[in-house]
């Protein structure tokens, strides 16, 4: 999946990303409120019990575009077993764009890609917040966060793109990644003893 990569272009590299195969304690998720068309308002504690697999995306990024289409096929195949894909498009309010105007935008994108799972739109400066990123930093999109059932943050890829990125996102690494987070038990989780590789990078263009 070395398609899942877009660039955009923001400034220096995010103070809080960790270097490759360093161990960080286990993060929860922060609260996320976004808009599905047709729904409206959805918080991403309301999947608590799935296996989220949360995406921010560029609608008219060509590399996130084909990473959504591949992520089709892992809702697919192991949604049954409690896996929740979501792709949040930043882009869908630009331009002063109406919340009508941002609903078609990803609405024609979930029609032309045929993305099979919940695709919204999150302002950009949400998706910062919530990833840990300041708005001086220089990202790469797609981002990809991978949260346990419990809600705590395993992986998630860095601002910047590096060669590090494959072991995070490109296959068979985030099948792996998965297949560890849905095949875990659903005991409570202890954050500050527990520990993931957290690969802070994403791929090269």
């Amino acid at each position: 999946m070395k398609s899942i990569v877009g660039v955009l272009l923001l400034s220096a590299v995010s103070s809080v990303s960790l270097f490759a195969g360093q161990a960080a304690v286990l993060r929860k998720a922060p609260e996320l409120a976004f808009t599905l068309p047709g729904e409206g308002q959805r918080l991403l504690s309301q999947y608590r019990g799935k296996v989220v697999a949360l995406e921010f995306i560029l609608t008219t990024c060509p590399h996130c575009q084909a990473a959504s289409h591949e992520l089709t096929k892992y809702q697919q195949d192991m949604g049954k077993r409690g896996l929740q894909v979501i792709d949040l498009a930043i882009n869908a309010l630009d331009n002063m764009h109406t919340p009508s105007e941002a609903e078609q935008m990803v609405l024609d994108f979930v029609r032309t890609y045929q993305v099979g799972f919940p695709v919204g739109y999150v302002p950009r400066p949400q998706m910062l917040t919530f990833l840990g990123f300041s708005p001086a930093d220089r990202m790469v999109v797609p981002q990809l966060v991978l949260i346990d059932r419990k809600g705590f943050i395993h992986y998630q890829t860095s601002a910047t793109s590096g060669p590090d990125w494959d072991s995070v996102a490109k296959e068979p690494a985030l099948r792996e990644h998965l297949e560890e987070l849905l095949s875990a038990g659903s005991g409570p989780t202890t954050a500050t003893h527990a520990k993931s590789k957290i690969v802070a990078s994403a791929a090269k263009k």
